[in-house]
């Protein structure tokens, strides 16, 4: 067990490597509440919450949603999030444990009166069910409740949410409840054949598919453009949304740094967080991981960094200094696997 975001968060049940083959083979659970929800509503609420996300909510139908960021004025990166339209004026976000409070506080100053902010997150638990094998687990256990297709949300009686969305890279849902009934869901899934999984796995599936773990991957000092996220970017909305300046300046002056995805060439331990990498001499400073781990599916150490943009190149080779030492390691293509 781990403290995180103020929860007692589980690493690992079995072991990393079989909770991570479970999602990747057949079927895993991870225990998801210390995520936040909140729900945005009001007349004028898809027009407010567009000028603080810097996706287009105007393309969602409702049971629809998107991955969407939300940045201050110099375009740093305050959360990443999920937006669900569940109704035609009222959006359901999935946002980030340790962002909740800060979240919930800049929405509110930022949307107008008549657009309310509620966090939901007290009185929601929520489950993420992944692998090849999860929808048809699914349909053994609720056969009249159907899932919603891929980046969508359906809403049923008695505070019961589904959506579609995923962080493993494998098909799967996402169920949120009250408090009080996500254990027995738990408690189903897991008798049903569900693997419980923890921490360590959730960060080595996402990291093998190259997706950004905000606080690490993401922060203040580097922008959605620098992460490699532009597609979820409409820097051409109108009216525009906070921080959108500062991105059109940046795409006009052109990137100086990129979060490449880095892997390592040769009989090494695992990178870690924090690990310096440098050129390949092991000489010159270029950046340091935001997030390292070895990659279970390919048996070798994989890491991401933001490093000059001549240095970013698939293909470049660098070292990555372990306990002082450096080794070898290569900028490759996204997503690893």
């Amino acid at each position: 067990m781990l403290p995180f975001a103020g929860w007692e968060m589980p690493i690992q049940y079995e072991g990393i490597v079989a909770e991570h083959r479970a999602v990747r083979e057949s079927v895993g659970v991870f225990d998801i509440s210390h995520m936040g929800e909140l729900v945005v509503s009001g007349q004028e609420s898809e027009a407010a919450l567009n000028r603080v996300l810097t996706n287009d909510l105007a393309v969602l139908a409702v049971g629809e949603g998107q991955y969407s960021l939300m940045l201050n004025e110099g375009g740093g990166v305050i959360d990443d999030l999920i937006v669900y339209r569940i109704a035609e004026n009222r959006f359901f976000l999935v946002v980030n444990a340790s962002k909740i409070q800060e979240d919930v506080e800049w929405l509110r100053k930022r949307l107008p009166a008549g657009v309310s902010v509620e966090d939901e997150s007290a009185t929601f638990g929520a489950l993420a069910v992944q692998g090849p094998e999860a929808v048809s687990l699914w349909q053994k256990l609720e056969p009249s409740k159907p899932l919603p297709p891929r980046n969508g949300v359906f809403e049923y009686a008695d505070r019961l949410i589904l959506c579609r969305t995923g962080y493993t890279g494998e098909d799967g849902f996402e169920l949120f409840s009250s408090t009080a009934a996500i254990g027995d869901w738990f408690d189903r899934f897991i008798a049903a054949g569900a693997k419980p999984c923890g921490l360590g796995a959730r960060d080595t599936l996402r990291l093998e598919k190259g997706f950004p773990l905000n606080g690490a991957d993401l922060d203040l000092d580097h922008t959605p453009l620098e992460a490699g996220l532009g597609f979820f970017v409409k820097l051409e909305k109108s009216p525009g949304f906070i921080g959108q300046e500062s991105l059109l300046e940046q795409k006009s002056a052109g990137l100086s740094v990129r979060l490449a995805a880095i892997a390592m060439t040769g009989k090494a331990p695992p990178p870690r967080h924090g690990y310096e990498v440098r050129d390949e001499e092991g000489e010159e400073l270029l950046g340091v991981l935001t997030s390292g781990s070895m990659s279970p599916e390919l048996g070798l150490g994989i890491g991401m960094a933001y490093l000059p943009i001549e240095k970013a190149k698939t293909g470049t080779a660098l070292s990555v200094m372990v306990r002082e030492r450096p080794f070898s390691a290569r900028v490759v293509k996204k997503p690893f696997v």
